[in-house]
């Protein structure tokens, strides 16, 4: 008799196929998508708020506004389309979404919490844990691990 743990699940009947994990530059990719869909969203407000003198300062604004708009309205829109596609826009336009390391299948909420505050661990020691996207099997950086996911494409466009 067949071990079963290791026969792949088949979906709809059709064969297997390992995922196809999202790389380091096609993620820089997104990210840099989000980070201008972002950016086009709270500099207006910022600028209604603070003027240009918000720009030209030598020392960055440190008040509950400013917190709201460069940290948490972040946090909340990028966790909010995580939730609900899997994906930010960036993801989306590049056809990847996250899905659970183990499963395969959609994370939970609090997968998507930690791996955003992973985001930051990532970044302390000089980006190490975002080249790690790079050097990594599985194209996991240290939020992704933390969190235990991975960026797969989406080729098929399912959510």
């Amino acid at each position: 008799m067949p071990n079963l743990a290791i026969i792949p699940p088949v979906e709809n009947n059709l064969p297997y196929t390992p995922p196809h994990y999202a790389g380091f530059w096609i993620r820089v990719a997104a990210s840099l998508i989000d980070s201008i869909l972002i950016l086009v969203v709270i500099a207006p407000i910022l600028m209604a708020i603070y003027g240009k003198e918000y720009w030209l300062k030598s020392s960055p604004t440190v008040d509950l506004t400013s917190i709201l708009i460069n940290y948490i309205f972040p946090f909340t829109a990028i966790v909010t389309f995580w939730i609900f596609r899997s994906a930010t826009p960036g993801k989306l336009m590049i056809h990847t979404k996250i899905v659970d390391a183990s499963t395969g299948k959609k994370p939970t909420t609090g997968q998507f919490i930690i791996r955003y505050i992973g985001y930051y661990i990532s970044m302390l020691p000089l980006f190490l844990g975002i080249i790690w996207v790079g050097l990594d099997k599985r194209k996991q950086g240290w939020h992704d691990k933390i969190a235990g996911t991975v960026v797969i494409f989406n080729h098929n466009n399912k959510h």
